[in-house]
C-alpha cells in the first residue's frame, strides 16, 4: 500500500502541526488506520488510531494533545499535534493497522516533525 504523509516540519515547543495522509489504494473507512513515529536512536511506537465507526484511542503521552481524524470524502487522514514537546521529534507515519515491524509494507514513507526552540 502506497501511503503518503505530508505536513511535517520545523515547529517551536508549545507550537502546533497538522500532518495528512493520502492514498489512493485503499479507502481509510474501511480499515484501522494508525499513526507511529520513531525519534531517532528509539524505536517505532504507536500514537493513535481510528476504527472505521471512527472511535480512536492514544497513546498517553500524546492523549490531548494529538488528535487523529479522517475526512471520508477526501479519503485523508489527519494527525493534529498540539502543544509540541522536544521529546515529539521523529518520523511520523501513518500506516493500516499497527504492525510495528520495522519493514512493514502498509506504512508510508514518513514527515518528519522537529521540535526545537
Amino acid at each position: 500500500v502506497h501511503l503518503v504523509e505530508s505536513g511535517g516540519g520545523l515547529v517551536q515547543p508549545g507550537g502546533s502541526l497538522t500532518l495528512s495522509c493520502t492514498t489512493s489504494e485503499l479507502t481509510f473507512t474501511n480499515y484501522y488506520m494508525t499513526w507511529v513515529r520513531q525519534a531517532p536512536g528509539k524505536e517505532l511506537e504507536w500514537l493513535a488510531g481510528i476504527w472505521s465507526d471512527a472511535s480512536t484511542a492514544y497513546r498517553n503521552s500524546v492523549e490531548g494533545r494529538f488528535t487523529i481524524s479522517r475526512d471520508d470524502v477526501k479519503n485523508t487522514l489527519y494527525l493534529q499535534l498540539n502543544s509540541l514537546k522536544t521529546e515529539d521529534t521523529a518520523m511520523y507515519y501513518c500506516q493500516k493497522g499497527d504492525n510495528l515491524a520495522e519493514n512493514y509494507e502498509a506504512r508510508g514513507q514518513g514527515t518528519q516533525v522537529t521540535v526545537s526552540s
